[in-house]
């Protein structure tokens, strides 16, 4: 916990399948051990937020992927202390859908019909909501906007 400080910056890919199933995990640590969740991790220094989603898909999961845009932010603070975000992305599958999980981390991984999901016990509370709610709007990201040479950005992308 001491090497993220007081502030984490998290993201969560909910990619969905051709035929609309859901890529769902089941970490092995953490609060959200045993139950199924949605693939996720830490930004790392360096990189975007969009590019932190695709990365962490691809280690847990080994499905490569494209942002299809952004759905959300979840925020909170932890023992009044912690500030805990964690932005949450669609994406879609580039190269297949043959998952293989990462071992350390996860129980399982695979791909699950959202409907499916919702009637499992070990489902977490923000994927069930994500299924009710996900009708609603996807932000799309825009590239190709710089703000100003004085920023100093070397990737800068807006989702709107």
């Amino acid at each position: 916990m001491e090497k993220r400080g007081k502030v984490w910056l998290a993201v969560s890919g909910l990619v969905q399948s051709v035929d609309g199933r859901w890529l769902v995990v089941k970490k092995k640590y953490g609060g959200l051990k045993g139950q199924w969740s949605l693939p996720a991790g830490f930004v790392e220094k360096g990189e975007t937020a969009d590019e932190a989603v695709i990365r962490e898909v691809k280690e847990e999961t080994g499905i490569t992927c494209a942002v299809k845009g952004l759905i959300g932010l979840r925020t909170g603070v932890i023992e009044k202390e912690i500030s805990d975000n964690m932005i949450m992305f669609v994406l879609v599958p580039t190269n297949g859908e043959k998952v293989s999980h990462q071992e350390e981390e996860l129980y399982e991984a695979k791909f699950i019909a959202p409907e499916k999901l919702l009637l499992e016990k070990d489902t977490s509370t923000l994927l069930r909501y994500l299924i009710h709610q996900h009708e609603a709007s996807v932000k799309q990201g825009i590239e190709g906007l710089n703000p100003g040479e004085q920023f100093g950005y070397t990737s800068y992308k807006l989702f709107l």
